[in-house]
């Protein structure tokens, strides 16, 4: 969430409360805001959930966006152990 407020921060948006429930389109971040997320959360992380889904992810909450990085993560780490 950290990510979130700061990307906010540095483009001037003012965040609605975090919450799971928080509809993506009313967070307050327009889409180069969640361009630059998704870009940050993968060079931090090392992955992009994204493009590495066999099909498209659209996520409409906040709660559904931390669910595809985890899946991603769990997927990762499971591959990086075989």
């Amino acid at each position: 969430m950290g990510q979130i407020e700061q990307i906010a921060r540095e483009h001037g948006k003012a965040l609605a409360p975090l919450s799971d429930e928080l509809v993506l389109v009313e967070s307050g971040l327009d889409s180069l805001a969640f361009a630059v997320l998704v870009a940050r959360l993968e060079t931090n992380l090392g992955i992009d959930p994204f493009t590495a889904a066999e099909e498209a992810i659209f996520p409409t909450t906040l709660g559904e966006f931390v669910k595809v990085y985890e899946r991603g993560l769990a997927r990762d780490t499971g591959a990086a152990r075989l």
